[in-house]
């Protein structure tokens, strides 16, 4: 119980406490690397001084000694080029042939005076040669490493968010299945009870025209019904014909809305054969007109059409409402996203998953213009 009070305070605790971690470790990575260049600065100043004492020597025809000659030879890493007071140049630590390029070398030497200044070998204020040198490859491996840890750490928190969002989801979708259950449950037992006085008032001798309509309402309520039990369970697609199951959910809402609505239907002569199932593909058609006699403000024109290709078949619904912003052509199938005052966000996110999840069809805005309108495309595979 405390842990879920202060689980939001526990979560910003953690994320500063990893945010101060890796701050010290690439903090102490800079450190580290700015002392091993300064260790590489010292080591070829002892070069240098070597250099120095080699040259001393030779001109009094007298014996170097081991040290010099150790200090020469034990700097097997870092390269380098001298270039002498004539304008040759000698090379150590560097490719035999890369060597021999002179264009290269120039190259090489701006590169070298980028990552360190170059180091003069002065004998009796005159100067001998200037050493040009750069970073030893563990140097450079190491100049990468916080490239690399950042990486690791920007991996490791991209599967932390996507084990997140997946998870909240899987949640979120077993808390509507069980709402959507939940829901026809409730339904069942009033609907029940609607088709019990119906039998009665038909005994009745009342107005069959009445009867008739009441009939029809109780029949949406039962496919309102199965709509809602079909949620979060296996469900079955069967060869329907989509253009005869989607006049007959056109004529349902065209019956039932304002009149000042322009309904316009655009359909193929012939049957289109897809693999659906009635009732929740009638829930789409349902959720994306109503949506759209929203965005019209129960005023405007409002168009289905279907159009038939070799291996598809294309729903428009397209109204001449206010428009959608572009940036949010994929955010209005999110979960809880609405303009609505009143509204849950639920609709648009069911209809997605219906097509998407249940179909293996898409579902996206075709186009959109403010105060122009919008059409919102499905898109389904025909049944071979």
């Amino acid at each position: 119980m405390i842990f879920i009070k202060y689980k939001n305070s526990l979560r910003w605790i953690m994320i500063v406490v990893s945010f101060v971690i890796v701050s010290l470790i690439l903090w102490n990575t800079y450190e580290f690397f700015q002392n091993f260049k300064e260790e590489e600065r010292v080591k070829m100043q002892n070069w240098s001084f070597a250099q120095k004492e080699l040259n001393k020597t030779s001109d009094l025809n007298t014996d170097i000694g081991e040290l010099p000659i150790e200090i020469l030879q034990s700097n097997k890493t870092t390269p380098m080029i001298i270039v002498n007071q004539d304008g040759s140049y000698e090379t150590n630590n560097i490719e035999e042939e890369k060597a021999k390029d002179s264009i290269y070398i120039k190259k090489l030497i701006l590169k070298f005076q980028n990552e360190y200044r170059p180091i003069k070998v002065i004998y009796n204020n005159e100067v001998l040669s200037t050493i040009y040198y750069g970073n030893s490859p563990l140097l450079n491996k190491l100049k990468y490493y916080p490239l690399a840890l950042l990486l690791i750490i920007f991996l490791f928190g991209a599967v932390i968010y996507f084990f997140y969002t997946s998870n909240k989801n899987a949640i979120q979708n077993k808390l509507w299945s069980g709402m959507a259950k939940e829901t026809a449950h409730q339904i069942g037992t009033p609907l029940s009870s609607l088709i019990g006085w119906t039998e009665i008032l038909k005994s009745e001798n009342v107005n069959p025209n009445y009867i008739f309509e009441i009939e029809k309402d109780i029949d949406r309520l039962q496919t309102i019904t199965e709509r809602f039990s079909k949620i979060g369970s296996t469900t079955n697609l069967e060869p329907l014909d989509i253009v005869k199951e989607t006049i007959d959910s056109y004529d349902y809402l065209k019956s039932r809305s304002s009149k000042l609505i322009d309904f316009n239907l655009s359909i193929p002569d012939d049957a289109i054969i897809v693999n659906l199932n009635k009732q929740l593909y009638s829930w789409t058609i349902e959720n994306l007109v109503k949506n759209a006699i929203d965005a019209m403000k129960g005023r405007g024109k409002l168009t289905v059409e279907i159009t038939q290709l070799e291996n598809n078949v294309k729903i428009n619904v397209s109204d001449s409402g206010k428009g959608i912003l572009k940036k949010n052509f994929n955010k209005i199938f999110e979960p809880g996203y609405t303009t609505k005052k009143r509204g849950w966000g639920l609709g648009l996110s069911l209809t997605k998953r219906i097509i998407e999840d249940f179909h293996d069809g898409k579902i996206r805005v075709l186009h959109s213009e403010k105060d122009k309108g919008s059409t919102i495309q499905i898109s389904l595979k025909r049944a071979t």
